[in-house]
């Protein structure tokens, strides 16, 4: 296909591999998970539901990559470690962490029902992520000892300060009780006002779940005198286990053992501070324009098993625009979007503080939020098409140092937009006409975008300038700027409301931002 001017831009993309040898884990946890617990009335400190959902989203991602061989969680938490020779994503972090969070998104909010089958799910979920490097075992024994170690000592607090609550004290009188106690305290203040041996409370709640892979007989098939006929496979299993990051435990696993070796010994003092400097993390440049682009993930057979319309859905390209309007709504830092088919692009202001800059978490947010709504919105583009499987999408953040390169980015999207439309619509055509694809594609190799034209007019007498204009240009989203505040009469500022617009516009001519001057200001 052609290349436009504008794909100059592309080298302002920064590669993340993460070398070998360090060993891969990626980490996710739920992005103000109080608020939706709060609003869906989960039970405290520990509601057994939810967490079997976490554990049940665990276990899918496990089955959806065969790089990830264990994964830890509690709460709203959840760390996927990769065998340590993966080849994931050529190993690059951003592409990593977004697909896992996608997936995981995608998957809690599908299986809500499941677990909630009285409770309507009110709003989209999203979970941040980040990537840790470790560079030996040693690293990543340590670091499952510290999210266990932190397991407890959480689940301890919050145990105690949940019954003080229930027992009646106030907020603030509950967190003076608690001011300063050990561990020891706790146990004995549960014991002795409820009478909770808290070693009896359920294991899920004190030292959470591990979900790793192990080689199982599974019955894929009876022959015709009705004989199981079994393969080994892999399946997850879960576990609830005290020493997770212990030397009987891990060694124990030959799963483990072959993907990423034997701990050699036990750990003696966790050290939080120092397992935190191997995080991977990229803060993006001040004063930049700040780009988030997400991409589908096997779109195109996604695509196909759901039986969208080639080489367009209007109802698909709705849904993504309706997921987009839902993320400006939520993250107000975002000032402009453009979309076409199964990519959305994020622009974020160049003075933006969201996440203090921290790419992992800014990706990671919106591409969490964007799946889960997908999901959420899915019957009310599709009634009648059941969503067969949760999709997901890959992210990534890229700076750039002036407005004059951000706007040739994003023409960069819209001439793409053109280029492919253009030929999946002479390609659908002549495939919808009788040819294979194979012939459709050998066809069109070469021409350029008079003779596309020609093409779409002679054989199938379709003026392509007349097609659908979502189709033709993309969507762009992004807030009209009234007055940023008013003074009332009784002296106090409030924020005007701003409107969300969806506009077909082109945006490669400088008409349109000469129109909206307030968008990149």
């Amino acid at each position: 296909m052609a290349k436009s001017k504008y794909e100059y831009v592309k080298s302002f993309e920064v590669e993340d591999e993460v070398m070998q040898p360090n060993l891969i884990i990626v980490r996710i946890e739920g992005c103000n998970f109080e608020r939706f617990s709060d609003i869906h009335d989960l039970e405290k400190p520990n509601d057994e539901k939810a967490l079997a959902l976490m554990n049940s989203c665990a276990a899918a991602v496990l089955e959806e990559y065969p790089d990830i061989v264990f994964s830890y969680g509690f709460n709203d938490e959840y760390s996927f470690v990769f065998k340590r020779k993966t080849k994931f994503y050529q190993r690059r972090a951003s592409k990593m962490m977004s697909l896992i969070v996608s997936f995981f998104s995608s998957v809690y909010t599908t299986k809500w029902k499941e677990f909630f089958p009285l409770k309507e799910m009110k709003c989209p979920l999203s979970f941040l992520a980040r990537v840790v490097c470790c560079a030996s075992l040693e690293v990543l024994q340590a670091y499952l000892a510290w999210r266990q170690s932190e397991c407890h000592i959480r689940n301890l607090y919050n145990t105690c300060l949940w019954m003080l609550l229930k027992s009646g004290k106030s907020a603030k009188e509950a967190l003076e009780v608690l001011e300063g106690t050990q561990k020891q305290e706790k146990n004995e203040l549960l014991f002795q006002q409820f009478g909770i041996n808290y070693r009896m409370l359920p294991e899920i709640f004190r030292q959470g779940s591990c979900i790793f892979m192990t080689q199982a007989e599974d019955v894929v098939k009876h022959d015709e005198h009705g004989i199981p006929i079994k393969r080994m496979r892999r399946k997850p299993r879960m576990i609830h286990n005290e020493h997770i990051a212990g030397r009987n435990f891990w060694n124990g696993q030959q799963y483990l053992l072959m993907e990423l070796g034997p701990f050699d010994n036990e750990i003696k003092k966790i050290k939080a501070e120092y397992v935190r400097s191997f995080l991977f993390e990229n803060k993006l440049m001040p004063s930049t324009w700040i780009v988030i682009r997400i991409d589908g993930c096997h779109f195109h057979r996604f695509s196909e098993v759901h039986e969208f319309e080639k080489p367009n859905d209007r109802q698909a390209l709705n849904l993504m625009n309706s997921c987009a309007v839902a993320v400006l709504e939520e993250f107000k830092d975002i000032v402009f979007s453009y979309g076409v088919s199964d990519e959305y692009s994020f622009v974020l202001s160049k003075d933006s503080k969201f996440y203090q800059r921290q790419a992992s978490q800014i990706v990671s947010v919106i591409v969490s939020f964007f799946s889960s709504a997908y999901v959420m919105k899915w019957k009310d583009f599709f009634p009648f098409k059941e969503l067969k499987y949760p999709p997901s999408f890959d992210g990534r953040a890229v700076c750039y140092p002036s407005t004059e390169i951000l706007q040739d980015y994003l023409a960069w999207r819209q001439v793409d937009c053109h280029i492919n439309n253009q030929y999946n619509t002479c390609f659908w055509m002549l495939v919808k006409s009788g040819k294979s694809k194979s012939e459709a594609q050998s066809y069109l190799k070469g021409t350029q975008t008079r003779e596309k034209n020609e093409l779409l007019i002679r054989q199938f007498n379709i003026d392509y300038n007349t097609l659908p204009i979502m189709f033709l240009r993309g969507s762009s989203i992004f807030r009209i700027k009234g007055e940023d505040s008013v003074m009332p009469e009784n002296g106090t500022f409030e924020e005007v409301k701003q409107e969300i617009i969806l506009s077909h516009s082109n945006i490669i001519e400088d008409s349109f931002w000469k129109e909206h001057p307030s968008i990149l200001c």
